[in-house]
């Protein structure tokens, strides 16, 4: 071994088997804490979203993309709708989904198994007609009343797109019997191909501005939009309504379109979680929903939502921090994972750092006493060697005393413990002084 490693003021190997119990309950306490905590997320997450070309599954490969940017895989589950996605999320099958408003009354099991990352978005009730089927009830080929659907042939969506029970609390509040119209619920896209194939007057739907079909629709010659002039009525009626505004032309400045503002009603959509779901992951889905629904719209204004409003469920707390406040602080300066790990355990932490500090008092006497052992050893043989000068064999004892002095040559100590090494040889010297006057002496 080195001299500059055999002779140091410390002993690494002493102090580290002095600490030793220390470490070993630290290590202990912090496997159970990580294993009682799950600090860290699973990497792989479900979210249902909607029909093909839906917003719904546009915004989720949004959120895909974004998660995956930390290493989780966000594993998309197409479904019919909002009533779909509340369903999946009843049976455990999906751990978040894309929920509107007024799809279904909450009861208290779904209070306590599920809870919202907040309000997303606005999903205007988009109500499409033929210029064409309107002239047949109208002469200005206008609808502006649900009144005037009466007879006509209207897809309303399937049952799983939450739609249809919407429709059917609007029509119920204009006494209109269903059975007055020609209702089919065919998916979105035949839906709509049927509408432009005439073989459908009209096709309604909720969605956000950025699904592809409201984007088509809007910019379809011979296909309006109707106008409910009744949206503030409708919002004080339903909770779960707001009165929204499409303002003229913002679809298309230089084609005018819409040629003048359209007044609509419009449930809220909420990313809606299992509270079993890992709290990680909810901070991170919070955080995307900031950058991904942060932004101005049609019908919102920057950094209007997400937000805390108009929820059905109670709002779960990584949530409402990041809605709040954004990334936590470390985040900005950190890994996600390693931030996440600090975040999700200091408390733990500290606890543990609280309960060793006390015992670690006891690492200094444990090093010190393991050192000076390899000392103090040899005193018991050298006392015993002393003793019998008087009645052993002093040649015998001589030649102990020799392997004793050899022992204690081979002792390495730091050098902070030099003086009691010496100390040991310097009695060794003395006793064989003490041997040699007896056996000088004439017996």
């Amino acid at each position: 071994m080195p001299k500059t490693i055999r002779y140091t003021l410390l002993s690494l190997r002493d102090l580290a088997v002095s600490a030793g119990p220390v470490i070993f309950l630290a290590v202990a306490l912090l496997v159970l804490a990580y294993w009682w905590l799950d600090p860290n997320p699973p990497k792989r997450v479900t979210l249902a979203t909607g029909p093909a070309q839906s917003a719904y599954e546009e915004f989720g490969k949004r959120y895909a993309k974004a998660l995956a940017a930390e290493g989780i895989e966000v594993v998309t589950v197409p479904s019919e709708g909002s009533a779909a996605n509340l369903q999946l999320l009843r049976d455990g099958k999906v751990d978040l989904g894309f929920v509107q408003g007024g799809t279904s009354d909450y009861s208290d099991a779904d209070e306590e198994k599920l809870a919202s990352l907040g309000s997303l978005f606005v999903e205007p009730l988009w109500l499409f007609y033929r210029e064409a089927s309107a002239r047949k009830v109208t002469e200005t080929a206008t609808l502006s009343s649900m009144t005037q659907l009466a007879g006509l042939r209207i897809n309303m969506g399937t049952p799983g797109s939450g739609v249809p029970s919407l429709m059917a609390k609007l029509l119920e509040s204009n006494h209109i019997d269903a059975a007055t119209l020609q209702v089919s619920t065919l998916a979105q896209t035949p839906a709509t191909v049927a509408f432009l194939g005439g073989e459908l007057d009209a096709i309604v739907f909720a969605s956000a501005p950025e699904s592809l079909m409201v984007q088509m629709l809007l910019q379809t010659p011979g296909v309006k939009l109707m106008n409910f002039a009744q949206s503030e009525a409708y919002s004080r009626r339903f909770a779960f309504l707001s009165p929204v505004r499409l303002p003229r032309g913002v679809v298309d400045l230089a084609g005018n379109i819409p040629p003048e503002d359209v007044r609509l009603v419009a449930p809220t959509t909420a990313l809606v979680t299992r509270t079993s779901t890992h709290p990680a992951l909810l901070q991170l889905f919070a955080q995307a929903g900031n950058q991904i629904h942060g932004g101005a719209g049609w019908f919102k204004r920057a950094r209007e939502y997400p937000n805390i409003e108009n929820n059905e469920l109670p709002i779960a707390k990584e949530a409402e921090r990041a809605i709040k406040n954004g990334a936590p602080l470390l985040q900005r300066y950190l890994t996600f994972w390693i931030a996440n790990l600090i975040e999700r355990m200091w408390l733990v932490l500290s606890i543990i750092l609280a309960l060793l500090l006390p015992l670690s008092r006891i690492v200094p006497p444990l090093y010190e006493f393991r050192v000076r052992s390899r000392i103090f050893r040899w005193y018991g043989q050298l006392r015993n060697i002393e003793v019998r000068i008087e009645t052993g064999d002093n040649n015998a004892l001589l030649q102990e005393l020799n392997a004793l002095e050899s022992n204690a040559e081979k002792v390495t100590v730091p050098l902070s413990y030099t003086n009691e090494l010496y100390a040991l040889r310097s009695n060794i010297q003395l006793v064989r002084k003490k041997l040699l006057r007896t056996d000088a002496v004439p017996g």
